[in-house]
């Protein structure tokens, strides 16, 4: 997105933290309707606007978890294509070896036929002992003969078969390269929707959109409080869900992307899954498999470090600090910040490790000036298309 948007969205930041009043119910024109229609009727209010915005980061998001789904995919298929490259590579090698084995020992019978049968040998022998020790000579040739054929066909056989897995390996490798390729593609088509929205409205549109968000934020959250919902709360986290979160809240201020896992940019998904990965508890990539393979837990239950996942499809995703408060990266032009729990609509809490204890004495992290500050709505540019992979 151009300097001038970036200067005009920081310039609706600014105008939405003065905003004291409650938000009027301002009317926008359509991007592209002009401004000689005379009907108004391709006008829309504060709040369809609103609506419409977040739709399109609720697309864009849900476009982004897909496109994590197929490059976690297509990294455990980049691992096992290179095992089975690997195992072909030793399988021949073992084959080239049988095949000398077995020349080395076709020139050794060739040599030493006689036209005698071993038993024939033996009975015409002048020393039978001598004849017995060469009989048992000739069956470890016998046994050695065998032994090598039998290698042979079975490095063949396994060679054979680690060739067609290699080559479906790489088929299949292939098909996920070009399905990225496409959703990389669809999530860029996503967040530029809404930078063109974005970029038909004015500083006050700008900030009456983010007023708006606040209020219904703040509105959802105290409903979501005084419901029960949350229970008392006052549960320490396991040792491993403290360094979680501590993981988490030292990546405040770090700017959102798409698709990235740290160290310097996250997004959703990224921020739970590196910070369940550093505390030596491994998690699903994406926000939809860490809602789908993580142990469900109540609300009323939570304790920090869970895992908060939001919308009817689980398209994102947040790591609880306690007191009804999380950790997430929003979206695009946000940053990771504290946000209240009811920030976006809550599907559920998992948790990464159900068998940790409570620790005895926990002590949150202390946060940072300004960890709550900025929009959690993140009305500002996406990433720009060079860090997109």
């Amino acid at each position: 997105m151009s300097g001038k948007l970036l200067r005009l969205v920081c310039t609706a930041v600014l105008a939405a933290g003065a905003v004291l009043a409650p938000v009027p119910a301002v009317a926008v024109p359509e991007p592209g309707s002009g401004s000689g229609s005379g009907s108004g009727s391709g006008e829309r209010s504060v709040a369809e606007l609103l609506t419409e915005l977040q739709t399109l980061y609720r697309e864009a998001e849900k476009a982004t978890e897909t496109y994590n789904a197929t490059e976690e995919r297509l990294k455990r298929q980049r691992a096992e294509t290179e095992r089975l490259e690997r195992a072909l590579a030793r399988t021949r090698l073992s084959l080239r070896d049988s095949r000398g084995a077995a020349g080395l020992l076709a020139r050794r019978q060739y040599q030493s036929v006689t036209g005698l049968s071993p038993y024939l040998r033996l009975l015409l022998a002048r020393d039978p002992q001598r004849a017995l020790d060469q009989g048992h000579v000739i069956g470890r040739l016998a046994r050695e003969r065998a032994e090598t054929v039998g290698r042979l066909t079975g490095d063949e056989q396994e060679a054979d078969a680690l060739a067609r897995r290699a080559r479906k390996a790489l088929d299949a490798r292939l098909a996920l390269t070009e399905r990225r390729g496409k959703e990389r593609d669809e999530v860029r088509e996503r967040l530029r929707a809404v930078e063109e929205l974005l970029a038909s409205l004015t500083s006050e549109q700008l900030a009456a959109l983010a007023e708006l968000e606040r209020g219904n934020t703040a509105e959802a959250q105290e409903e979501l409080v005084a419901s029960g919902a949350l229970g008392s709360g006052g549960t320490p986290p396991s040792a491993a869900g403290e360094r979680a979160v501590r993981y988490a809240v030292e990546q405040l201020g770090k700017p959102y992307e798409w698709g990235a896992e740290g160290p310097d940019t996250y997004d959703c998904s990224g921020l739970t899954s590196e910070a369940w990965g550093a505390a030596g508890t491994p998690v699903p990539r994406t926000s939809q498999e860490q809602w789908a393979r993580l142990e469900r837990v109540p609300l009323d239950e939570l304790r920090p470090g869970d895992l908060v996942v939001y919308f009817p499809e689980a398209t994102h995703v947040a790591l609880y600090l306690g007191d009804g408060m999380v950790v997430q990266a929003p979206r695009p032009g946000a940053r990771i910040k504290v946000s209240p729990i009811a920030a976006n609509p809550v599907l559920g809490a998992v948790r990464p490790d159900p068998d940790g204890e409570p620790v005895r004495r926990y002590v949150p992290p202390e946060l940072p000036d300004g960890a709550m500050e900025g929009p959690d709505e993140g009305y500002a540019p996406a990433a720009p298309e060079t860090s997109i992979r």
